[in-house]
């Protein structure tokens, strides 16, 4: 017995030293790779550099703030919207960066988001430095921010993508038919498409009259900017996409959408020959990322008085937990009464990037926005690409509301939307379904038995109430009528110079605008700006990945999701968000894309 003893602590012992080691191992190994990863990049700036701009990965509103490759180790920050067109405007300044070296094939960006990009780099170029632009070819959304350069240069095999905008959706309703899926579909607002794919095949004819009347602004905004930078006519440009002459590199270069053909050699040898190198020279480069590393944002704290800056970037749901990019409403409840018991934030400006979502959450939000007005903090709206539906409700009780010119908002409108499988389990799986109530509504909601006349009203009279409620609250935000603000809602959505006009927002301008008339209400000369949501690096992501089980798991699955759908991730990811909120929605019409 002794001896058993003997052996089974040895065992034991063994095993928890080789549990120790591991352990010791393991945390040995995350805090290298939190070293190596925390650390700021060591790039010196040196005299007569470039700076290097691409668009290889996504560009969100703010940094990180966005769902990272759960895979990569060493992922730095992905800059956002704001951080970038700060490290240009630093960049102008900076007697160390002599020019810009523009090299982006493809852009994946909103209009209002390119636009913004495009006026940095403008305003750039008005200090004297220079900007070359060089891709292998051109999207038309990388076309639009590299026609703002002193020179735009192409490979010899390459095309301009330059051929007008469309927007096309993707219709379910011929396959749910093949599946006998029942789709139930109850909304308000004649324009108020969203639910249009499920219960039709085409377009209807409000849907491609709203469709064709806000792409068409965005369209004059695209050529009228080309026009300008390339001193090439209005009407030419419009000719030269109706022969889609781009898409022939020769007459590329005739039509002057490019000044030259060049292979990325040339492209360097002409860089150092603008800066006054020699051949044998070498070319100091530095990218974004890294600029912005070294002398990007610079805080004054001794200034007490701040703006807070508040992010609303994605779909709306329900909870409090979810992937970064998306407007939980738990979480944004919590972040804005903080703010609202913050004594040094004097007021908030709300960067809305938002197609809508969930009716509860968009609702849970504006009331904390209500109550830091009350509070004394006045409110400033600042729309991004998208402002719509849930996105424009969440706004509209702001002191004041600005748009991009390229902005897309409105979409008041409500829907609700549930697939009956009853048919689809019986006619493809064979599989049938009874019942035994006890009250006549006790079977309400499943998806496996259709609705009676009565359930059907009872939600459709949901959505009516929950329609004339999202129309109060937008008249009284804009101090007009129920009757007044019916008239321009109907689901239809708007383009940002014809929202002025109508009285959904205040005036065109950008997040600058919108942080000067906070501090002007607020009667700030001077403040600081403090970021909400907080957003974590890839590594402080990668670090919840490993510790939260569940998280890593949701992450990889969305990580290998995308990579599979690629383009139409999107989709899956609008689907998922139907999914996953509960009751009535408040959402764009449809997945929002202008090519």
């Amino acid at each position: 017995m002794n001896q058993f003893f003997k052996f089974l602590f040895a065992s034991c012992l063994g095993t928890a030293l080789a549990l120790g080691l591991l352990l010791f191992i393991g945390i040995t190994w995350i805090a290298s790779v939190a070293g190596s990863a925390n650390e700021k990049t060591k790039v010196k700036i040196h005299a007569n550099t470039v700076l290097e701009i691409d668009f290889k990965k996504p560009v969100p509103e703010k940094t990180n703030n966005i769902q990272m490759d759960p895979f990569d180790l060493k992922q730095k920050d992905i800059l956002g919207l704001s951080d970038i067109v700060m490290a240009i405007k630093r960049a102008k300044e900076d007697p160390d960066i002599k020019g810009i070296y523009l090299n982006a094939s493809i852009v994946s960006l909103g209009k209002a988001s390119s636009a913004t990009l495009r006026n940095a780099l403008d305003d750039f170029r008005s200090s004297g430095k220079f900007i070359i632009s060089y891709a292998h070819y051109y999207t038309q959304g990388a076309y639009y921010l590299a026609s703002v350069a002193d020179s735009v240069m192409m490979s010899p095999q390459g095309v301009v993508d330059f051929r007008g905008y469309s927007s096309t959706i993707t219709y379910f309703k011929g396959l749910l038919d093949k599946l006998d899926v029942q789709m139930r579909i109850f909304y308000c607002g004649k324009y108020k498409s969203a639910t249009e794919p499920f219960r039709s095949d085409k377009m209807s004819d409000e849907n491609r009259l709203q469709i064709r009347e806000y792409i068409t602004p965005l369209y004059d905004i695209f050529i009228k900017d080309v026009a300008k930078s390339r001193n090439i006519s209005e009407t030419e440009l419009r000719q030269i996409a109706e022969r889609y002459d781009g898409f022939n590199a020769e007459k590329a270069r005739q039509t002057r959408l490019i000044d030259r053909f060049a292979y990325e050699d040339e492209v360097y040898a002409m860089i150092k020959n603008r800066i006054g190198l020699a051949e044998k020279d070498k070319l100091n480069r530095v990218s974004l990322e890294e600029y912005f590393d070294a002398r990007g944002k610079k805080t004054n704290f001794s200034v007490k008085d701040k703006i807070a800056v508040v992010y609303a970037e994605g779909e709306i749901r329900d909870g409090e937990k979810g992937e970064p990019g998306t407007i939980m409403d738990g979480k944004y409840v919590k972040m804005l009464r903080k703010i609202r018991k913050d004594p040094h934030i004097k007021a908030i400006v709300l960067r809305v990037n938002s197609p809508g979502g969930s009716s509860l959450a968009s609702d849970n939000i504006l009331r904390e926005l209500d109550l830091c007005r009350q509070a004394g903090k006045p409110v400033v709206v600042s729309m991004g690409d998208v402002a719509a539906s849930g996105g424009y409700y969440i706004a509209c009780h702001a002191d004041s509301i600005f748009a991009e010119p390229a902005t897309i908002t409105g979409s008041i409108g409500v829907f609700g939307m549930i697939p009956i499988l009853e048919k689809t389990m019986r006619n493809k799986l064979g599989i049938t379904f009874d019942t035994v109530r006890t009250q006549k509504f006790s079977a309400f909601g499943s998806t496996v038995f259709d609705f009676s006349p009565e359930e059907s009203k009872l939600i459709q009279d949901r959505v009516d109430w929950i329609y004339q409620d999202f129309l109060g609250k937008v008249a009284t935000g804009r101090h007009r009528t129920t009757e007044q603000i019916n008239e321009i809602a109907q689901g239809r959505v708007w383009s940002a110079a014809k929202a002025k006009e109508i009285g959904l927002v205040d005036d065109l301008g950008g997040l600058d605008r919108a942080l000067a008339a906070a501090a002007k209400l607020a009667n700030l000369e001077k403040y600081r700006t403090s970021e909400f949501p907080q957003t974590k690096s890839g590594l402080e992501q990668f670090l919840d990945q490993i510790m939260d089980k569940e998280e890593r798991d949701d992450s990889v699955r969305a990580w290998a999701i995308r990579q599979e759908l690629g383009e139409f991730y999107p989709l899956y990811k609008t689907m998922q968000g139907f999914k996953q909120n509960n009751g009535i929605m408040f959402r764009i019409p449809y997945e929002l894309s202008v090519n």
